[in-house]
């Protein structure tokens, strides 16, 4: 890349080794600082505003993320006890969110209520369903490399509903970004657009020469997108050097100028890197590992070094995170959000915070030590409350709870939130087993986020899959793939598949339990049967 500011600063800085990463979530931006060799050295975290006008409408303001990125790094840089001319190289994950912006850059509203600050559709707004299922409809070829079906979280629906329900906003827009590029856009200046998030959520075909498909586009009343979007020709590959911080950028950040930024990616992305980077070296073994990266929903992927497109799962993307390789993703769209929200509609519920997960979950372990493998075994959750993402890519698609009683205690919440936690895991079989049938051999899966604090559902991920599940030993899997991007563009390491070999962390093994496994498979005889049902009740309705 191009080297800024004076030779020796620049060189003092590269034997610094330090980067600098931060991941933006659906409700705060973490920074961290890590060395060459991946290790953490600080971190810190800032929340972040959400807007929910109007069901399935959620907003941001991206100067509040923008404030909240810079308060996290400045801290996690003190946390860390570094210099700021230290840090030779910095990138940014972020939720597939979409940011819109005017000619100038200001700030435009995606609110209904027409508030100019809050200019962002967050990844979950479902309020583009309509024209994800048109865009699903106009049977293009591009949908080939979305698993077939166009979801509202992706970024072509949310830009035709903008289009056509706020005609003046989309009149004065010149900047349309991926979170992630509006970041390292805000950093460097740069409008570059990184092969992930263009490859991931605009339909762009970064295996082909043009990337861009226009007759898409245009078949879909988006003929004038390009005018509107600042959108490059082609896109930057994952830790492509975009330049050093901005003055602006730097004083804000509490950073050197000489910082180099790095073309970032989704925050899943991220934490896939973080998990199976490990294995870039080794690109015909790659495919038998699994990143699950599970908090509010779960993502899984998984890399080939061949294409395997088929429905209900997203993708193939061509070098969406590692350079040359496929990358297929799945998903469940609500996990965590769905723990949290039994207990909250539970009447011995209340609030899902830490302690009360913790609650349960000890109560669970004393309910199945007593009652055995009887515990709550005709209570059957379908765990779809949010639409089902993979492997049935039907955002229509309802929850069902089957085996209700009239007990309202306690033990009857821990007994459902149990069986939930059951149908999470029994999801994720699923999508697995779609996986499989197309050409994967996955047997290992590497978890990481929140999920890895509930004992529970790290049991049911070995026990209800029959995989190997292997737990970081880097809690912080999405920074630590941010960081091997962030050293990527920063020279410390000759490319990126070299900087994730180099910052890997390793992780726990756990093995399934055969007899578990056993009692599993009839809970997914009945998980399936239960699709069935559903299907046939709606037919019916």
């Amino acid at each position: 890349g191009r080297i800024g500011g004076h030779g020796s600063e620049r060189s003092s800085v590269l034997d610094s080794g330090i980067v600098c990463a931060v991941d933006v979530g659906t409700g705060s931006a973490r920074a961290g600082i890590l060395d060459g060799t991946g290790r953490m050295l600080g971190r810190a975290e800032q929340p972040i505003a959400m807007n929910r006008p109007k069901p399935d409408h959620a907003e941001h303001d991206s100067e509040d993320i923008w404030a909240a990125v810079c308060a996290a790094v400045r801290a996690a840089r003190q946390n860390a006890g570094v210099a700021a001319g230290a840090v030779a190289g910095i990138s940014f994950d972020a939720t597939c969110s979409l940011v819109v912006r005017d000619r100038q850059g200001g700030q435009l509203g995606v609110s209904p209520g027409g508030e100019a600050r809050w200019d962002t559709l967050v990844w979950l707004d479902h309020r583009a369903l309509a024209e994800a299922d048109e865009c699903t409809a106009s049977r293009h070829r591009v949908l080939d490399y979305i698993g077939g079906v166009m979801s509202p979280e992706m970024e072509t629906p949310k830009l035709m509903w903008l289009k056509r329900n706020l005609p003046p906003v989309w009149a004065r827009a010149g900047h349309l970004f991926d979170l992630a590029d509006f970041l390292t856009w805000k950093a460097s200046g740069s409008s570059a657009r990184s092969q992930c998030t263009l490859t991931a959520k605009w339909t762009y075909l970064a295996h082909e020469e043009p990337g861009w498909q226009r007759d898409f586009f245009a078949m879909v009343g988006l003929d004038d997108l390009f005018e509107h979007a600042s959108l490059p020709e082609r896109a930057s590959p994952v830790g492509a050097d975009l330049g050093p911080l901005t003055a602006a950028a730097a004083a804000a950040l509490g950073l050197g100028e000489s910082c180099r930024v790095g073309a970032g990616l989704i925050d899943a992305y991220a934490g896939a890197l973080g998990v199976l980077g490990g294995f870039a070296g080794e690109p015909g073994d790659i495919g038998r590992h699994l990143a699950l990266i599970a908090g509010t929903s779960s993502c899984v992927m998984a890399m080939s070094a061949e294409p395997q497109p088929f429905a209900g799962v997203w993708g193939p993307y061509f070098g969406a995170a590692l350079p040359d390789l496929w990358l297929s993703e799945g998903g469940q769209s609500a996990t965590g959000a769905l723990l949290d929200h039994i207990i909250r509609w539970h009447g011995a519920g209340g609030e899902p915070d830490a302690a009360m997960h913790d609650r349960i979950a000890r109560r669970v372990m004393e309910l199945r030590a007593a009652e055995g493998a009887d515990f709550a075994r005709r209570l059957h959750v379908l765990p779809d409350f949010h639409g089902n993402r993979s492997p049935l890519a039907d955002p229509h698609a309802l929850g069902v709870i089957s085996g209700l009683t009239l007990d309202s205690s306690f033990d009857s919440l821990c007994a459902l939130y149990w069986r939930t936690a059951v149908a999470i895991a029994l999801g994720l079989r699923h999508v697995l087993e779609a996986l499989n049938d197309n050409g994967y051999l996955i047997d290992t899966l590497h978890v990481t986020g929140g999920h890895t604090r509930n004992p529970l559902l790290m049991e049911l991920y070995a026990d209800a899959t029959g995989c190997a599940v292997v737990e970081p030993l880097a809690d912080e899997a999405v920074l630590l793939g941010t960081a091997m991007v962030a050293a990527t563009a920063a020279g410390l390491h000759p490319g990126l598949a070299a900087a994730c070999t180099a910052m890997q962390q390793g992780g726990r093994r756990r093995e399934p339990d055969p007899d578990a496994g056993r009692r599993f498979d009839r809970d997914y005889r009945i998980f399936l049967e239960m699709h069935r049902q559903r299907r046939t009740l709606d037919a019916i309705a």
